[in-house]
């Protein structure tokens, strides 16, 4: 009777052959993925840095339900992105979708998770002219167009990137810390403060915190004369209650550059200047978006399943 059993050859061999497949699986993959900031919770900027050693024609990301612009970091295979954590945004842990393209292969892929942790934020309440609370009747269609355009304009991704190395604040003056601190005028309650405010005094000179183009340098209701700079990839800086301009609509200006000076126009309670910026349409503190575009070393994300730091 034949022993149908396999030889001692036959065994080896397909012992040699699951570790040539177990070896294949666990191949490390050449695609990674971290970020860096200064907290990762609502109104933060997080830069993400992707790197592929492989033969890349191009990087991909997503989060939140939205595309991160990423732009060439200098070396091949290295990109950066810049992720802003709404005001809004509830705690949770979100994926972030990373794809790099291959020439000639199969596209890569890894996805990480972004713990967005809660934040609590104060109240301020601020004394202002009753029509910058209930504005009167023959001002309300301005305040909703004036609105929509701004809104409109945010949500405009223009390329390419216009900025160039770290942001600085747009003036020396000492920064308050109330990003974020809900608001009431007069005792009503209003929205979020979604910038920071400067204590400078009027005629101080303002400067663009970033490389880009004006897209905005007209007075508005709330804001009084603002310049509003498109950084490129769907970053904006606003800069509200300027006295003076220094610049119009579609100049470019560079980083440093004097675009105005400090003022009390709008709805202000005195001189000062007020800095916001939108990332891709959410509401973050400008000062993050300082810390996130400078030197500091990328913190490494971990797997799905273990949050960030």
């Amino acid at each position: 009777m034949k022993d149908s059993r396999p030889s001692t050859t036959a065994l080896a061999t397909m012992a040699m052959a699951a570790l040539v497949l177990m070896g294949g699986a666990q191949e490390a993959n050449p695609l990674r993925a971290a970020v860096s900031g200064r907290a990762i919770q609502p109104g933060e900027v997080v830069r993400l840095d992707v790197r592929c050693d492989c033969q890349a024609s191009g990087a991909t990301a997503t989060v939140f339900g939205r595309d991160v612009p990423l732009f060439r970091a200098g070396e091949a295979g290295a990109w950066q992105g810049l992720i802003g954590i709404d005001l809004d945004t509830a705690p949770a842990t979100y994926p972030i979708a990373v794809v790099v393209d291959q020439d000639g292969r199969a596209p890569l892929a890894t996805t990480r998770e972004l713990a967005v942790a809660a934040k609590s934020f104060p109240e301020r309440h601020l004394r202002v002219a009753p029509r910058f609370v209930n504005p009167p009747e023959a001002e309300i269609e301005r305040i909703q167009d004036e609105a929509r355009r701004l809104e409109a304009t945010f949500e405009t991704l223009t390329r390419p990137r216009r900025w160039d190395g770290p942001f600085q604040a747009p003036t020396g003056a000492p920064a308050s810390g109330n990003f974020g601190a809900r608001s009431l005028f007069n005792g009503q309650a209003r929205s979020p403060h979604s910038g920071v405010d400067f204590r400078a005094a009027a005629g101080t000179p303002v400067a663009a915190p970033g490389a880009g183009v004006v897209a905005i340098a007209e007075s508005l209701f709330f804001a009084g004369n603002t310049v509003v700079i498109d950084h490129g990839l769907g970053l904006y800086s606003l800069l509200a209650h300027l006295s003076t301009f220094a610049v119009k609509a579609g100049d470019r200006v560079r980083r440093g550059q004097v675009v105005g000076t400090v003022g009390a126009t709008g709805r202000a309670t005195g001189p000062h200047l007020h800095w916001s910026v939108r990332l891709n349409g959410a509401r973050v503190d400008p000062l993050s978006l300082v810390a996130a575009t400078g030197t500091q070393p990328a913190a490494a994300l971990r797997p799905p399943g273990g949050g960030t730091r």
